[in-house]
């Protein structure tokens, strides 16, 4: 049986396994996947070595960045990100690194743009936001950083975040993992009273499918979005790569 996985660290609520197993299922297909909780990258080639049928593998929180030394080598958009979602096992044995987060976002972002969504604030500066900011530039969306402490890449510091900040950033998306289930209260620290209807507000968390940012959006007017369908495109984009001759 052919194997595929999910590494990750805490992963038991992981939306992989769920969909890839109801796909094999449904499509007949003498395949399996597990999920690899890891504490620490290091136990990484312990997985290949002890699963020999592996041929592809997703990649999530917080390992997206940490794989990389790991693998040998990575597509251009991958590259250019700095970020892997996806690993294909070729044939030789080789460790190939995708990003089918980007592809994902796009595509579940693209159909709810308005001329008005100029400006974009990415909360946090994870793996996933690599992803993000590499769509926004794809579709020529100018976008900002926004971090607890500031660094190199970013703009803002939550603190410091103002009205007039938030009225010209009409996209704002929350590339951290705060509001995941189990802990529902929690959600990223910005002025919510300046929201309007003219925001859009993405959620790349899935669990709860309203998240308390998205709700606190919803409540101001804004347009809402959770990650589920960014999931469900970027799983089958995987899918096909390690399917590809």
């Amino acid at each position: 049986m052919t194997e595929f996985g999910l590494i990750g660290r805490n992963i038991s609520y992981s939306f992989s396994k769920q969909y890839f197993t109801k796909k094999f299922e449904n499509e007949h297909l003498h395949c399996s996947y597990n999920n690899f909780d890891l504490k620490e990258i290091i136990e990484f080639p312990n997985i290949l070595s002890t699963h020999p049928k592996l041929k592809g593998l997703n990649v999530t929180i917080p390992y997206k960045e940490e794989i990389i030394p790991f693998l040998d080598n990575l597509s251009k958009n991958a590259k250019k990100i700095g970020a892997v979602n996806t690993i294909k096992i070729e044939k030789n044995g080789k460790l190939k690194g995708y990003n089918t987060d980007f592809y994902g976002f796009i595509k579940s972002l693209e159909p709810h743009l308005k001329p008005h969504h100029k400006k974009a604030l990415i909360l946090g500066t994870g793996g996933a936001s690599k992803a993000v900011a590499f769509a926004l530039k794809k579709l020529e969306i100018p976008y900002s950083f926004v971090s607890r402490n500031y660094s190199d890449h970013v703009n803002f510091i939550y603190e410091n975040l103002n009205s007039p900040i938030i009225a010209s950033h009409q996209i704002i998306i929350n590339c951290t993992p705060l509001g995941t289930y189990p802990a529902v209260d929690a959600c990223p620290n910005i002025p919510y009273e300046h929201i309007t209807s003219k925001h859009l507000l993405f959620d790349l968390i899935y669990n709860p499918s309203e998240t308390l940012f998205l709700k606190k959006g919803k409540q101001h007017g804004a347009q809402i979005l959770n990650g589920l369908q960014m999931l469900e495109l970027q799983a089958e984009k995987a899918w096909k790569l390690w399917n590809k001759p």
